[in-house]
């Protein structure tokens, strides 16, 4: 259900092999979360006291976990690690709490996906360090408070409007997680490049890192790929040539979009005539889950402007025939502008 990391330095190859930085100052990007959570440990260090209670949300692969790890190898506490899906029934919660020790660390990813239930035991967990277990059944019942050391919990999710409000008031501190830009996810392959041991030249590192989606998750895994590519089919080194031959095998185009992406938008242009349309519709038109293209593929696609939203669904938008090569309708209305509910 859990997994406890201990935050004591590996061995270095275990660090290598997981290409996940340990330090602040070895994690690239996002300075102004790195720089108040900077203060926030210093200022828990010098109290001696537990760090507040953090709550990390963004789209996947920008590095919520890398910071919780992060977190727990600068303030020198062990941390479990666990997940939303995985904790079923309130007793698995009141288990996983009585273990922590004094300053140690909770890291629950897709905290979004907590049962209300069990969210019920974390209420008076984050606010009073307690827990309130009941004994026996029906006029015999007794509640007994369990006292619990003074822990931090540190929530993950990409979806930050799916929190309860009571559980995302208890969080002390907010961060959101954005995408990278070109030289960030370069410094980022530089680094990953070297810890693999891969031969990589300057343009097959920018060529890498434009096609990545800002995304350092993505990233990593086009690098293993073009690594595999270019130890069978060019000597081991990743030039710039090589970047583009390899990158054009797995589909991944010129701005980072990838086989679904492509059928995401070419089903609302094809199939829909530009849009708008549901969500669930699309994800039926490509036989694909609605929560994967709205977690893992639409953000990209709204920061590239390809897509609109409006309350009837999405739009292709120009841009999005634009770069397909497909003619822009004359007569297409504009999506309408301003804040509006969307569909889902």
């Amino acid at each position: 259900m859990e997994r406890v990391v201990s935050a004591k330095p590996q061995t270095e190859d275990a660090l290598e092999a997981s290409l996940r930085p340990r330090h602040l100052s070895d994690f690239v990007g996002q300075d102004r979360i790195k720089d108040n959570l900077d203060i926030a440990m210093a200022a828990a260090r010098q109290r001696n006291e537990a760090l507040d209670h953090t709550l990390l949300y963004g789209p996947p692969g920008l590095g919520k976990t890398t910071l919780a790890l992060i977190l727990a190898a600068e303030m020198g506490v062990n941390i479990k690690v666990t997940s939303g899906p995985a904790i079923e029934r309130p007793g698995d919660m009141a288990a996983i709490l009585s273990t922590l020790k004094d300053q140690d660390m909770l890291f629950v990813d897709e905290v979004h996906r907590l049962s209300r239930v069990v969210e019920e035991v974390l209420y008076p967990a984050m606010e009073d360090f307690a827990i309130d277990i009941v004994l026996g059944k029906g006029l015999k019942a007794t509640s007994m408070r369990l006292r619990l050391p003074k822990f931090t919990l540190i929530g993950a999710t990409t979806r930050y409007a799916m929190l309860s409000a009571p559980l995302r008031d208890r969080f002390g501190s907010v961060f959101r997680l954005d995408f990278y830009d070109q030289p960030a996810i370069e410094c980022i392959l530089a680094r990953s490049a070297r810890i693999l041991g891969v031969e990589v030249e300057a343009g097959g590192v920018a060529e890498i890192a434009r096609r990545s989606r800002g995304t350092p998750r993505v990233a990593n895994r086009l690098l293993k790929r073009l690594r595999d590519y270019a130890q069978v089919r060019a000597d081991g080194v990743i030039t710039p040539g090589v970047a583009q031959d390899a990158l054009a095998k797995l589909e991944v185009d010129s701005l980072g979009l990838d086989e679904v992406d492509h059928k995401v938008l070419r089903a609302i242009i094809e199939k829909f005539e530009g849009g708008p349309v549901g969500l669930e519709t699309i994800a039926a038109a490509i036989s694909e889950e609605a929560d994967t293209i709205m977690d893992v593929y639409e953000p990209y696609l709204l920061q590239l402007g390809f897509l609109g939203r409006t309350p009837r669904g999405r739009v292709a938008t120009r841009l999005a025939y634009q770069h397909l090569k497909l003619p822009y309708p004359r007569t297409r209305e504009p999506p309408p502008q301003g804040r509006l509910p969307l569909e889902a």
